[in-house]
């Protein structure tokens, strides 16, 4: 049974911002940094081809921030999503890779927020389970009772049984937060985002965002 669409609002709401810092042990103030971090990466993205920017930013347990911009090609498979490249460069920092990751915030201009792509989950999964926030034009607060991370990724690649895990960045409730260009969010478990779960009206929220004056880049590759 598909399960109905969750619930939105906007950031600008103050009682939609508590639910979420509330739910994810967040402080307000946390809330507003990881959302301005991820919306100043996004001005960094190198998106020649789709023009669809996106910026992220991770909070470590000792209160870092990291933070990642897509990066295109024009082979597409090739270009890296701002959430790996902000989860590589926290993990192979040279100051020593973090304990844990307390949340993770992934800006855009597409409203309502675009979904994790596969390859990001799959990483999310490797590294644990991770809750998330996204956030584009609306503030969703989900309760979607996934029994584990590996249900997002069904036949997802693993640590095997064999003592080797490497689950060590985060711990189950740890929050991903995206926002969108007009200040939404969405808040969802890595649980509770389920493979092939994207938001209603996405697809017009893509186009949409394309469609907005953002100046024109020409490859120089």
């Amino acid at each position: 049974m598909q399960a109905s669409p969750p619930p939105t609002g906007s950031d600008s709401d103050p009682a939609s911002v508590a639910a979420a810092c509330k739910a994810h042990a967040l402080t307000p103030a946390q809330f507003a940094a990881l959302r301005d971090e991820a919306t100043a990466a996004k001005a960094s993205a190198y998106c020649p081809y789709s023009r669809f920017r996106v910026g992220a930013a991770l909070l470590a347990d000792d209160g870092a921030v990291t933070t990642g911009a897509n990066v295109e090609n024009a082979s597409y498979p090739v270009g890296t999503c701002a959430e790996r490249v902000a989860l590589a460069k926290a993990v192979t920092a040279p100051g020593g890779r973090p304990r844990a990751f307390r949340a993770v915030a992934v800006a855009s201009d597409a409203s309502p927020p675009a979904s994790p792509c596969g390859m990001c989950r799959q990483l999310w999964v490797s590294l644990s389970p991770v809750s998330c926030l996204l956030s584009p034009v609306s503030c969703l607060l989900v309760p979607f009772p996934f029994p584990s991370a590996r249900s997002l990724v069904p036949r997802s690649l693993g640590p095997a049984a064999d003592g080797r895990s490497i689950r060590e960045f985060c711990d189950p409730h740890v929050p991903v937060i995206m926002f969108g260009g007009d200040g939404g969010f969405v808040v969802l478990t890595l649980q509770e985002v389920r493979l092939g779960f994207f938001l209603p009206g996405l697809d017009r929220g893509v186009a949409s965002a394309k469609r907005a004056d953002v100046p024109s880049v020409r490859s120089s590759v």
